[in-house]
């Protein structure tokens, strides 16, 4: 006769309950939990359902940051250090010396004074600062009207040659700034290239004093300047996204329309940028009107260096330098402002 499993079941913990009482309780053997499935885990504790690859997708993420974690200090570590001695340690040096005194044959004195500073509402340190702003603005213009048009032009028909074009206007860069310099120089001579060619013309009849003139120094900055100009602008409106042009097309926008409403709207960005990058530069530049203008044309870089050098004021010639890094920082502040993350991540 067969006995059912459940009075087997009832006889077997009767059968354990005796022993346990007789001879002491064995040792008891661990349940085996039940097998949950991964998808009955992540229902228990809330967790929206994904598949098995996304859970060692969100492992190896949080290794990944483990590793990030540990290894930023090392990787942020020798950027800071260069940062700090060959940035912030020379312009706190600076920033010393702008304060103290000048004595006999260039002799510093190590008191405190203003004077350097209150010596800069001079006249003739205001004439030179004007000067500066008025010939870094100009070149600054004169780069947008020839660096937006080709920049256009290089985005929009360029095809396959884009990068032969981009290869042309970076190539002048790896020369030597002050190779590039005198060649402009020799062109631009009495006896250079330019006048050499008017004269065959019979355009003029007696060579053109070039050299040595405000106009020459912002044609050299422009010279110097304008690929900073070309390639954020060139980046922007490389991004830009034609499905607007095209649906103003579709609502019967003209060419110019397009252009004016759509295109230089959208490459704000890259015009601020590419503005930063000729502006600031060409108004401490001081080696463009030293061999263009001569003694003739003078700006704020050119009085630096020459407190530095040639008179051996080096509390004045700091004080100037720390006027001019104020200049630079609230220009970068108004620009960053006006143009927004557009313009500060062409920037970087």
């Amino acid at each position: 006769m067969r006995v059912p499993p459940v009075f087997q079941r009832r006889l077997s913990q009767l059968a354990l309950t005796i022993t346990r009482r007789a001879f002491g309780a064995p040792p008891q053997q661990k349940e085996r939990q039940p097998c949950r499935t991964l998808k009955t885990q992540r229902l228990k504790r809330g967790i929206p359902m994904g598949s098995y690859s996304q859970d060692i997708d969100i492992k190896r993420e949080k290794r990944k940051k483990n590793i990030f974690n540990i290894q930023l200090p090392i990787y942020i570590g020798p950027i800071s250090l260069w940062v700090f001695l060959f940035v912030l340690a020379p312009l706190v040096i600076i920033l010393f010396f702008s304060f103290l005194q000048t004595g006999d044959y260039g002799r510093i004195i190590y008191k405190f004074t203003l004077k350097n500073y209150q010596s800069l509402i001079k006249i003739g340190y205001l004439r030179v600062l004007i000067r500066s702003l008025y010939y870094s603005f100009l070149t600054s213009i004169i780069c947008i009207l020839i660096g937006y048009p080709t920049a256009y032009y290089i985005s929009k028909h360029g095809g396959k040659r884009k990068a032969l074009f981009l290869l042309l206007i970076i190539i002048p860069s790896w020369t030597a700034y002050l190779i590039r310099l005198y060649a402009f120089k020799t062109i631009t001579s009495r006896t250079g290239l330019l006048n050499n060619l008017l004269l065959r013309l019979n355009i003029i009849s007696t060579p053109l004093e070039m050299l040595y003139t405000p106009t020459t120094v912002i044609l050299g900055l422009v010279y110097t300047w304008l690929p900073f100009m070309i390639l954020p602008l060139f980046a922007s409106i490389e991004g830009l996204d034609t499905s607007l042009l095209e649906a103003a097309y579709d609502l019967g926008a003209n060419p110019f329309t397009r252009f004016f409403k759509i295109t230089v709207p959208l490459s704000r960005g890259g015009l601020i940028a590419g503005t930063i990058l000729v502006f600031i530069p060409s108004l401490g530049d001081w080696l463009v009107p030293a061999l263009l203008g001569g003694s003739k044309v003078m700006m704020i870089g050119n009085l630096i260096a020459h407190k530095f050098i040639q008179v051996g004021d080096i509390p004045g010639g700091a004080s100037l330098a720390i006027f001019l890094s104020a200049i630079v920082v609230l220009v970068l502040y108004l620009s960053i402002t006006l143009g927004g993350e557009d313009a500060l991540e062409k920037l970087v």
